[in-house]
């Protein structure tokens, strides 16, 4: 049960390691691209070419829905990404319930959008937890957790690393499954993750540097943190420190050194509007910013 390209790689180890998918959930097709076309998911498109039967509910609150379910009769439901809610009748009808797989260390950074949030955090690590569900907010006890360094990955990096990872711990996990004893997670340490609101996405350039790169690197690729240059919106997608000084918002060099609340950031990688990603040099070969502009 997944949806997005996280969801991918567990689906096909899954396939890969011998066990038998019964059925693929995911959610239906979306219209996307400019000619908003439904386009099928990730994971639809990967349970296609693998030959395993889709299945792409709106919900499972209905009863039909939940009696489909059951029928299956599988020995367990593992989950990825998915983005539907489960109700308890289906948390209850796999012989061994239903493992999600969390992109985080639970009980840090449960909800929607954990990677986003450890990297705007400044979180030194992270990982992801193999959890057995149940009907609370990414509650359930843990069976498995794997880590890795954040370092200066930005989300799309994280995304796809973790999902690697992620996939391969659910096979292991699956594996030793009589053998993994469920952990209960301590709530008193539990943080949460909300979605990431496109509202969060402006720059504040009064935050210091660290801070900045935090933020654009923890919404790269999706939304994209952005500032306004000479009223054009312009999308930053990487960055790195920088130790000059100067009014917070202030152009320092010709290398587009920006100044912040505290030392200065040096974006990398650039997106103006309707245009692809392009590295700095590229970025200011088409749109020079001189010293001294201030930006938005």
């Amino acid at each position: 049960m997944g949806t997005p390209d996280f969801a991918v790689p567990t689906l096909r180890a899954l396939h890969a390691a011998g066990h038998e998918v019964v059925a693929a959930y995911t959610q239906p097709p979306r219209p996307a691209g400019r000619g908003k076309k439904l386009q099928p998911s990730p994971v639809q498109k990967a349970a296609e070419e693998l030959g395993i039967e889709v299945r792409s509910p709106t919900s499972l609150k209905k009863a039909d829905e939940q009696e489909a379910f059951a029928a299956i009769n599988a020995d367990v439901a593992v989950v990825a990404a998915y983005g539907l809610i489960l109700p308890q009748p289906i948390l209850d009808a796999p012989k061994h319930g239903c493992l999600n797989v969390h992109a985080s260390i639970l009980p840090r950074w449960r909800g929607a959008a954990p990677i986003h949030r450890a990297i705007m955090a400044g979180d030194a690590v992270t990982g992801v937890t193999i959890m057995q569900m149940e009907a609370g907010l990414d509650t359930g006890p843990m069976l498995a957790t794997i880590r890795t360094p954040i370092n200066d990955k930005t989300t799309g990096e994280l995304t796809e690393e973790l999902a690697e990872l992620g996939a391969n711990l659910m096979v292991q996990t699956l594996r030793e499954l009589d053998k993994h004893v469920p952990i209960a997670q301590d709530n008193a340490e539990a943080t949460y993750a909300p979605k990431i609101d496109k509202a969060e996405a402006r720059i504040d350039w009064a935050k210091p540097a660290e801070e900045v790169v935090r933020h654009i690197h923890g919404l790269a690729p999706f939304p994209g943190a952005w500032c306004e240059i000479e009223g054009e919106r312009v999308k930053l997608l990487r960055a790195e420190m920088a130790g000059d000084e100067g009014a917070a918002g202030e152009v320092l060099d010709d290398q587009f050194t920006i100044a912040c609340g505290t030392d200065a950031i040096r974006p990398l990688r650039l997106q103006r509007a309707g245009k692809p990603a392009m590295d700095l040099d590229d970025f200011l070969r088409g749109k020079a910013v001189a010293k001294g502009t201030v930006l938005s």
